[in-house]
């Protein structure tokens, strides 16, 4: 018998580049389907996490004995007026102290720059050609009006799509799991139903303790900001509250934003109680919220999560650093689910998989 052209230890090699060149390439093929259909995915998608916000409200209306398509509609009434109510938030009150929070950085840009080495006739050169910028590109951006017409019908068209979504997910989601057992292969209906059990759960843990830490984070520091007289303190506690939905950056972001405008309208004591203050939030947060609120969230290393919202950010912008987060947490869901769950054994998770119902 003729010896092997490569000893063992190459041949191993080889496979297993082979499995991952396969396994890279699949992934590059879905990432390439979720891009090109993305009018599709990304309703489906918002509709999948609006579910998983407001599952369990749907739940206690069909306890109620309310009517399936009546509960859902009701749920899907409080998921907008939830989301018309934290807009009108953030935009009444960073309109009501926009103002306010913009002079105040601008006079904190005025106090940091001497101190940098930039005089006052370097800063007003900036001015300059800044304007000079904004009236070379005006033309251009006026001929974008229409585009941004268009985007903003975009905007609505998923919006509401996604709503109608929403209504099917939690009327239909008793089925869901039955239509999964009978499209899978012989034998492996029951693994896959675990496996979207616990991804879906993954999902609720994150949108729900997400929701509730936001609440918390920006009240407390929306406080600490009045107590300390810092001008805006409602648009910046708005803004911890939407920032808080993007793990690590936003959270760093809001914060930062907090203690420069307390910097520049205050001074330096202030500011460095402002600073203070979301410091103590965010140690709150990391040590008592996350492991009490997100017990059942499927917990990712930090690192993990900034390389998926640098992912997401990458491929969908603002939308998809708001939804990788819950998509990573999902993969890892089910992942946990392949490592550790035996055939056979009983989901011990909160509803199927698209089935917030109950």
């Amino acid at each position: 018998m003729d010896a092997p052209l490569l000893p063992a230890s190459a041949r191993r090699t080889a496979a297993w580049c082979a499995v991952v060149l396969l396994v890279a390439g699949v992934g590059a093929l879905v990432v390439w389907l979720v891009v090109t259909f993305a009018a599709v995915v990304t309703p489906v998608l918002l509709a999948l996490l609006g579910s998983a916000l407001l599952g369990p409200l749907h739940r206690r209306l069909r306890a109620a004995k309310v009517q399936r398509s009546a509960a859902a509609a009701l749920t899907c009434v409080a998921l907008v007026v939830f989301v018309a109510g934290v807009g009108f938030v953030v935009v009444h009150s960073l309109l009501e102290t926009g103002d306010e929070i913009v002079a105040s950085l601008k006079e904190a840009a005025r106090k940091l720059l001497p101190r940098l080495g930039a005089s006052r006739t370097s800063l007003n050169d900036t001015i300059d050609s800044l304007k000079s910028f904004a009236t070379k590109y005006g033309a251009r951006a006026a001929s974008g009006v229409v585009s941004g017409i268009s985007i903003v019908g975009q905007l609505i068209a998923t919006a509401v799509l996604a709503l109608l979504l929403t209504f099917f997910f939690l009327r239909d989601g008793a089925r869901f799991p039955v239509l999964l057992r009978e499209a899978a292969p012989d034998g492996t209906g029951p693994l896959l139903e675990r496996i979207a059990h616990r991804a879906f759960a993954a999902v609720q843990g994150f949108m729900r303790g997400t929701t509730v830490i936001a609440l918390i984070d920006a009240v407390l520091i929306g406080i600490g900001l009045l107590i300390l007289r810092v001008p805006g303190a409602a648009g910046l506690a708005a803004l911890v509250f939407v920032g808080a939905y993007i793990p690590y950056l936003g959270a760093l972001i809001s914060g930062a934003a907090a203690v420069l405008v307390a910097l520049a309208d205050r001074g330096w004591v202030i500011g460095l109680w402002a600073l203070g203050v979301v410091l103590a939030v965010q140690v709150l947060e990391g040590h008592v919220l996350q492991p009490i609120v997100q017990s059942r969230t499927v917990h990712m290393h930090p690192a993990l999560v900034l390389l998926a919202i640098t992912a997401g950010a990458s491929l969908a912008g603002i939308l998809g650093m708001l939804l990788a987060v819950p998509i990573a947490a999902a993969a890892f869901g089910a992942l946990d689910e392949l490592r550790h769950r035996e055939p056979g054994t009983p989901p011990d998770v909160e509803g199927p998989p698209s089935h917030p119902a109950g």
